[in-house]
């Protein structure tokens, strides 16, 4: 098959002679025609297509915002080009083509040079609308960015509340370089994912996650990694040792990886007698260890966030405002449940309370005055046994499954006991606040919106306003040039007001 040639462009020049020439004339002040000829070599367009010549196909102010606004929520061009016309009557009354669209896309992306300025503008934008935002840049001997890291506002608030649990995930090829993308995130209180800090990041050495972790302590004013690296420096006082325990607690190990490489570097340099290393290792609980451009990444990244954020709100709002039917016979410990929890965690507690029936205490054991040991078995199976420890000065139960422990809500071999005690409510310290459906309340912006997608309601809203007031005004001549010279003067009010001056 022969290559084929692309067509083309069609002709549009005729060498028509029709002109109007204009000057300006100094004495008088005006413009003066001093040449005019109307004679055309071809025929005239029709009227109705005169919006679509080149001269006069122009974007308004308002649709190239109302177009930005919607690419950043990930509507496609070609989607908001038939919303423009549905608003405008038909895409015959737009006034511009899709084409210029692409074009005023490519312009605003081009008022600042380099990928690079351009994300760290965008991020300059954010925090100009969210002044807790953090985010740092490092950059190569050549100046060209390495990594990046950020964390708006809203994550640093949930980062307070829910640090508990870290996730450390990297995934690759989400933008055009390529580049790994770090998200940190964790679980709220209803059990879904948020992201505390996100970057981009060049390589994977150590040098590069030291600094990925040291920015989210910066942000998140946390210096417990920090804490760490500094008293293993004071310490021991040995550089080489500081260099391998950064390692150590900086890679992903598992549980028994870890204990083996512990041993190995402490044996390595002598440490077993070393009060704070054998006390640091008693406490290492509490330490945890596409095709984008990088500015459209980080808008779509924040649109999925914010899109998160909103499936936290409505699971907010229904747990405020819907009642799960109780369902067990322990109707008195499952509705204090229900009002406690949130309705996530209280579905994810109620099995261990229906559990709890097949239980049965088998021997109650007083060691001391405070201590009391409950062995719990299954109805019919003594051979399974579990043992639950009651502190009745500080009130406080443990049970030998560790349930508890890992995952914060009391198992069916404590609820037994609470109600072989007649305990008719979950002990405060059964309840982890981080499941508690009020956990928020004490925050500034709970839902999560920003003042960005405020801001995109209310034109939203004002659009549906504006689109009633047209079709009525619209009919009427009179009334039509009343609502144009009122929008209009109320537009240059405005604007002239956000440019700090006083005459429209």
């Amino acid at each position: 098959m022969e290559k084929r040639k692309k067509e083309p462009r069609l002709e549009t020049k005729t060498g028509c002679e029709a002109r109007m020439d204009v000057k300006f004339v100094p004495e008088t002040g005006r413009w003066h025609i001093f040449c005019f000829s109307d004679e055309h070599n071809h025929d005239l367009l029709d009227t109705q297509f005169s919006a679509m010549l080149h001269a006069h196909r122009k974007m308004s102010e308002a649709d190239i915002m109302q177009m930005m606004n919607m690419l950043k929520f990930g509507i496609s061009t070609s989607q908001i080009f038939g919303l423009l016309a549905s608003q405008a009557g038909g895409y015959e009354f737009v006034g511009y083509g899709s084409r210029d669209m692409y074009n005023e896309i490519a312009r605003q992306r081009r008022q600042i040079h380099g990928d690079a300025a351009r994300v760290l503008k965008k991020l300059e934008d954010m925090r100009l609308k969210d002044p807790q935002l953090y985010f740092k840049a490092c950059h190569d001997s050549r100046g060209l960015l390495r990594n990046l890291f950020w964390s708006d506002g809203i994550s640093q608030l949930d980062y307070r509340l829910f640090r508990d649990v870290i996730a450390f995930d990297t995934m690759y090829k989400k933008n055009k370089y390529s580049c790994p993308l770090v998200i940190f995130s964790g679980v709220n209180h209803h059990n879904q994912t948020i992201v505390f800090a996100t970057a981009f990041i060049v390589d994977e050495t150590t040098n590069t996650y030291i600094w990925l972790l040291r920015q989210l302590m910066f942000a998140m004013k946390d210096y417990a990694l920090g804490h760490l690296i500094r008293n293993a420096t004071s310490n021991v006082g040995n550089p080489s040792f500081t260099s391998k325990f950064r390692k150590i607690m900086l890679e992903d190990y598992e549980i028994p990886v870890f204990k083996r490489k512990w041993v190995q570097l402490i044996e390595e340099f002598g440490l077993e007698d070393k009060p704070w290393v054998n006390n640091m290792y008693e406490e290492k609980h509490m330490y945890v260890g596409s095709q984008y451009d990088l500015t459209s990444f980080v808008e779509h990244f924040q649109r999925c966030v914010t899109h998160l954020r909103f499936k936290e709100f409505n699971a907010d709002y229904e747990s405020t405002r819907e009642v799960p039917v109780m369902q067990t016979c322990i109707e008195l410990l499952e509705r204090f449940a229900a009002e406690l929890y949130t309705h996530e965690i209280f579905l994810l507690f109620r099995p261990f309370l229906s559990r709890a029936g097949s239980m049965r205490v088998l021997n109650k054991i007083e060691n001391n005055e405070d201590c009391i040991k409950y062995i719990v078995c299954k109805h019919g199976r003594p051979d399974f046994l579990w043992i639950v420890e009651f502190h009745q000065e500080e009130m406080i139960f443990m049970c030998t499954c560790l349930r508890m422990e890992s995952f914060g809500i009391p198992c069916e071999h404590i609820v037994k006991v609470l109600v072989d005690k007649d305990i008719c409510e979950i002990l405060r310290s059964l309840v982890l606040d981080r499941w508690n459906k009020n956990v928020k309340s004490a925050l500034n912006d709970p839902s999560g919106f920003t003042r960005n997608a405020v801001v995109i309601s209310r034109q939203s809203t004002l659009m549906e306003f504006s689109k009633q007031l047209a079709a009525v005004a619209a009919k009427v001549p009179e009334r039509y040039e009343e609502t144009r010279d009122k929008i209009m003067g109320l537009y240059s009010y405005y604007k002239a007001a956000d440019e700090g001056t006083n005459q429209p």
